[in-house]
């Protein structure tokens, strides 16, 4: 199949291939309020290349392209200067200084971040009326407080198209109706890989799941662990306070504000319950080291129960001695000797998530000793975080392929364009259909993919494996859903005028 390439006068020559389902997808967003759903790889950002040229040729200008990170803009911002034919195109985050984004905030069309376009409208240093397109990538964020809920409140008032882009909606219904009602959305626009017009541009991708046993001394240190967490449950019950037996942490974090206000005596137990558990999650899933340092950073800690954590509590204690002799050995956790299996045959580039910073670290070492060159790929928060473009040099190292296996935390599943990887390696799962899409989305797009996901057996592995499984099924059945609440609130109101 040769590819034809797109013809407009604000696009320049040869520059982008015609894709039936994006332009279907850009014709839907120049007629309405839209969000529009394409999973990671399938270009949502040629999408709105589309609609930007069309209100260009219509001397509609005045273009605001926003999403969440600095290093997305710059891709935004890179991808629109090469593909558009006009010159004032420009890029505005929060490391330009105020008087810089003056003279910024003129151009036809503008790459920014959430936060600083926020905080510039409510400096009025931009005239809002400039704008007739707004585009907010990584739409699923448009909840809450979230600077993208402000931003389309201030400027739907006037008469700007808004246009979202998401890989994938929420499984939760609530949440993906905030979404629409935030954006002011009227309809979606919505592909996925078994979409007809999309089959073509993608190939299949391979998911195989990989289950490995935690190690005898591994087992012991979590149910030392889960000793230390029966106790704190044990207590909690005693004091009146309802809790089923799954354990989970989103169960104890949502009885925060009921113990607080009514059942203080249980203030102590929860929040050592709390910490117990993501110690026992980190451990399960991402192996010792990891662990440790949690442990670390949590005893220097001022707060409820810390210290009769660390200095009495003789199973945590236990199980924190124990951890410090297999580090002693060089013990990790059983999915790293997984991954140095998988590796071992791989010639091709490999990218690997894991959510978790320190695992990130043991990983990315674990791959150097073995003599792959390995990077990692993190966000900026924190001393060790990546700066802007520190993380824009490892991407396009990755892309150039000096690096061979990219090692990184989420900062690596939102939109950023990594480039064609056959293979991905989940280390561990998510309870997130978004977070998983996005992951996905990276592998099968132009050979055949390979998605590897390792699972811990009997730990928070295989919960989150079936959360995940729930949610992404739940997920690929929203937009029929949001569809109906969209076309309800439009009866509503037609009826009211």
């Amino acid at each position: 199949m040769s590819a034809k390439n797109v013809e407009h006068k604000f696009i320049v020559p040869n520059s982008v291939e015609i894709r039936d389902y994006q332009v279907n997808l850009a014709n839907q967003a120049k007629n309405e309020n839209c969000l529009i759903i394409l999973p990671t790889g399938l270009g949502k950002t040629v999408v709105a290349l589309h609609v930007i040229a069309d209100y260009l040729a219509k001397g509609n200008g005045g273009v605001l392209f926003l999403a969440p990170t600095k290093v997305l803009v710059n891709q935004h911002y890179e991808f629109l200067k090469n593909t558009l034919t006009i010159d004032d195109i420009g890029m505005i985050t929060g490391e330009d200084l105020l008087t810089k984004r003056k003279k910024l905030w003129i151009n036809s069309v503008i790459c920014a971040t959430p936060e600083i376009t926020r905080n510039d409208i409510a400096r009025k240093i931009v005239d809002t009326t400039q704008f007739n397109l707004i585009i907010f990538d990584e739409a699923h964020r448009a909840v809450g407080d979230y600077a993208y809920v402000e931003i389309a409140r201030h400027l739907s008032k006037s008469n700007v198209r808004l246009l979202g882009m998401t890989a994938t909606l929420p499984s939760e219904k609530e949440k993906a109706k905030e979404i629409c009602d935030n954006l002011h959305v009227r309809g979606l626009a919505e592909r996925n890989d078994s979409s007809p017009d999309v089959k073509p541009y993608i190939q299949e991708t391979k998911t195989e799941w990989v289950t490995v046993d935690l190690s005898p001394d591994l087992k012991v240190i979590q149910r030392y662990l889960k000793l230390a967490l029966d106790q704190r449950y044990t207590e909690l019950r005693r004091n009146g306070l309802k809790l089923s037996d799954n354990k989970s942490l989103s169960q104890l974090l949502n009885s925060r504000q009921f113990v607080l206000k009514r059942n203080i005596r249980s203030a102590k137990p929860l929040f050592t319950a709390i910490r117990i558990t993501y110690a026992l999650n980190i451990f399960e899933a991402h192996g010792i080291t990891p662990f440790l340092k949690f442990c670390d950073r949590t005893k220097s800690k001022k707060g409820a129960g810390i210290k009769e954590l660390f200095e009495t509590d003789q199973n945590f204690t236990k199980a924190i001695d124990l951890a410090k002799n297999q580090q002693a050995n060089g013990i990790e956790h059983p999915k790293i000797d997984k991954l140095v299996e998988i590796l071992r045959n791989v010639e091709s580039k490999v990218l690997i998530f894991s959510s978790y910073r320190d695992s990130v670290d043991v990983i990315q070492k674990k791959l150097v000793s073995m003599d792959i060159a390995a990077e990692i790929l993190i966000g900026k928060a924190g001393q060790t975080g990546l700066k802007q473009e520190k993380q824009i040099e490892t991407v396009q190292r990755f892309r150039d392929g000096i690096t061979k296996a990219l090692v990184a935390t989420r900062v690596g599943e939102e939109g950023l364009d990594i480039s064609e990887v056959n293979l991905v390696i989940f280390y561990d799962n998510v309870p997130s259909s978004i977070r998983f899409i996005q992951r996905k989305g990276r592998t099968g797009r132009k050979d055949t993919g390979r998605l590897v996901v390792l699972i811990a057996k009997d730990t928070i592995d295989e919960v989150y494996y079936w959360i995940g499984k729930r949610k992404v099924k739940s997920a690929s059945n929203m937009a029929d859903k949001i569809t109906e609440h969209l076309e309800k609130t439009e009866q509503v109101m037609d009826d009211f005028f």
